[in-house]
């Protein structure tokens, strides 16, 4: 089994609280509505809750950054917002944020909301999510003022982030803008999706799940074997410098150059909610490796990290203090 010391652990992660992320991706909100249920409708066969109370959570793009600041590390995002109360929403709640940059690095387009995900949860279950999106591709004239954006915020970062929820904000003009000019100062990391996966190119680390890594490869054997041959594809169609294959109660296979796959074993004790756990995932990753990390020392840390907030409900963060108890 892969293993990080804790000394070392720390030494990363006291070095990646002077670095700076940017990301760049699919922001939105995450409203949660809290209540019980204690009777079916007469109307039809569906639970009626009782609402107690509500919260917002960044969401997407935004969960990325949430959780970079949450490891000490500054952060930008780049995105776009409606010309809405939601929009409003997620500014203050980015400024709330500790170790945000300012910035006015959201982009409004007058022609989509901004994108929500409400979830209505009882007794600590989701009853029901309904989504308020628009997921068709930004036009040309809010391409240029993302590229435009992503141009000037980068000139001091250390490291890119690709947060792609297939919202429409991720198109293949502004990858083939940005990912060219970032990959020759920084590691490019990527969250993939299917419709824009050709790209992204050139890039550091991929980070499909093991779901999306077969069905990007036509494969169908969800193991170790068929999961190294998938991410060996993805490798070689995209020539990436390295894949990593998140696969949930499995842990993470990590394919890196020439080197044999490194398989790390989950650190979950509890899985209790996986919502936003590819957002830890990758925004731990961008941390560790601006921190000095190597790619195995960077996917163990992101392994703690996930394991972290699977065992809290809703969209969670993973802190330094968690991390370093979790390796210890």
């Amino acid at each position: 089994m892969i293993t990080l010391s804790k000394q070392r652990a720390e030494e990363i992660l006291k070095r990646a609280r002077d670095s700076r992320v940017v990301v760049l991706g699919d922001v939105m909100l995450d409203e949660f509505i809290w209540g019980d249920v204690s009777r079916i409708s007469p109307e039809a066969p569906v639970p009626v809750v009782n609402i107690k109370r509500e919260s917002t959570r960044l969401g997407g793009a935004a969960n990325v950054l949430a959780n970079v600041t949450a490891l000490g590390a500054s952060a930008n995002v780049i995105g776009v917002v409606g010309e809405d109360a939601a929009a409003g929403k997620l500014r203050d709640a980015l400024r709330a944020n500790g170790g945000v940059q300012t910035g006015n690095t959201l982009v409004t387009d007058h022609q989509r909301p901004t994108t929500i995900k409400t979830r209505i949860i009882a007794h600590n279950q989701m009853v029901v999510r309904a989504d308020r999106e628009h997921r068709g591709a930004v036009n040309g004239q809010v391409e240029a003022q993302i590229i435009e954006v992503v141009k000037n915020t980068i000139d001091d970062a250390h490291v890119l982030v690709i947060s792609d929820y297939d919202k429409g904000v991720i198109t293949p003009r502004i990858l083939s803008e940005v990912l060219p000019l970032a990959y020759d100062r920084m590691p490019v990391l990527i969250d993939p999706k299917m419709r824009n996966f050709d790209s992204y190119r050139p890039a550091t680390l991929v980070t499909p799940n093991h779901h999306e890594a077969l069905r990007l490869t036509n494969l169908e054997e969800d193991t170790d074997d068929g999961l190294r041959r998938a991410a060996e594809i993805i490798k070689g169609r995209l020539e990436c410098d390295a894949v990593l294959i998140t696969r949930g109660e499995h842990g993470m296979m990590l394919c890196e150059g020439d080197s044999d796959p490194v398989v790390v074993e989950t650190a979950a004790r509890e899985v209790y909610d996986v919502t936003g756990a590819g957002d830890t995932v990758i925004a731990t990753l961008a941390a560790a490796l601006a921190g000095g990390a190597s790619m195995t020392e960077a996917a163990v840390l992101a392994n703690h990290a996930a394991g972290i907030v699977v065992g809290k409900l809703g969209t969670a963060t993973a802190s330094i203090e968690e991390i370093l108890n979790s390796i210890g």
